[in-house]
């Protein structure tokens, strides 16, 4: 099988690097020539446009940062739908809208091609070793002849039901992570101020009921002062927005959600729309006057599991229980 993959950012280019560690034959194509200099460098071909890379290609993944690169990489001029017919497969891996791609999929069904949504999920550092999360919402015909490339970007693969619905338990699961960072920061900064050892504040909250992906992540670059995790405030405010608009369409009062947003709204006005997501804690460091700092932690994240084979997660009570990984 041959992969197209657009976008080669952060996220991106960390999946396109497992796809062509993996063996697979790869085409990139990015708005940066330079970012796909190294994939060409290692074998892989560019694409022209997303049209010759949809001729070309059996697969194409899509990694972009808004529902809007997404159109357009779909939709203007010699895009993708352009390029795709039948027995060829988009997969959208971007955290999106899931109404857009609902929408965008009908247009590739009609060119005969299928479509599934495939966001990601457990940080950069685990997608650079094919070691991520990967949801994935098509029909089952689809799902499983897709199956090995998911492998090969990532460990989990849970199939999520119909387009759309990956989509939704991304932003999901993107709240919760949101919401949890912004408690963390209050746990941490009440910490120091009460007096605690943040060494051993990090340690209790590990070992507790308290613990969280988030926690042994995002709470270590935070302590180390880097709170790089390659992920900035308006990408939240982005995700946030579309899980609300989730919960709007489906008429349920959010209290929590809009007080996140608000937050993160906040951080972006004092800091800037790419200021590092964990940063949002400047806020209460610099209202209480206290650096949130110790020493021991990583400036960067690196996934310290050894690159295992993927397999399908199959949800308890499925018609899928039971069956082998």
């Amino acid at each position: 099988m041959k992969i197209g993959f657009i976008g080669l950012g952060n996220v991106g280019a960390k999946l396109a690097g497992s796809v062509l560690r993996n063996g697979y034959d790869l085409t990139v194509r990015d708005l940066d020539r330079k970012a796909a200099q190294p994939f060409l460098d290692r074998g892989a071909e560019w694409a022209d446009s997303p049209k010759k890379m949809a001729e070309a290609c059996d697969m194409i993944i899509t990694c972009l940062p808004s529902p809007a690169a997404c159109s357009a990489v779909m939709e203007a001029g010699d895009g993708l739908l352009t390029g795709l017919s039948a027995g060829k497969i988009w997969a959208e891996m971007s955290t999106t809208d899931e109404s857009e791609v609902r929408r965008i999929a009908a247009r590739v069904r009609a060119t005969g091609a299928e479509a599934i949504d495939c966001p990601v999920s457990g940080g950069c550092h685990r997608a650079a070793t094919g070691n991520i999360s990967i949801f994935a919402g098509c029909n089952r015909e689809t799902f499983d002849r897709a199956l090995p490339v998911l492998k090969a970007m990532g460990r989990r693969i849970l199939h999520t039901g119909d387009v759309g619905s990956a989509s939704v338990l991304k932003v999901v699961t993107n709240y919760l992570a949101t919401a949890n960072l912004v408690t963390l920061s209050e746990a941490l900064v009440t910490s120091k101020a009460a007096g605690m050892d943040l060494n051993t504040t990090f340690e209790a909250i590990r070992i507790s009921s308290g613990n969280s992906f988030v926690h042994e992540t995002e709470s270590q670059v935070i302590l180390n002062g880097s709170r790089d995790i390659n992920f900035t405030m308006d990408l939240v405010v982005k995700d946030i927005t579309l899980f609300q608009e989730v919960a709007d369409r489906a008429g349920v009062p959010l209290e929590v959600s809009p007080v996140l947003k608000s937050i993160f709204e906040d951080g972006e006005k004092r800091y800037g729309s790419r200021e590092l997501s964990p940063n949002i804690i400047r806020r209460l460091e610099e209202a209480t006057n206290l650096d949130i700092l110790a020493p021991g932690f990583p400036d960067e994240m690196q996934d310290d599991e050894v690159e295992e084979p993927g397999y399908e997660v199959i949800p308890p009570g499925s018609a899928h229980a039971g069956a082998a990984r």
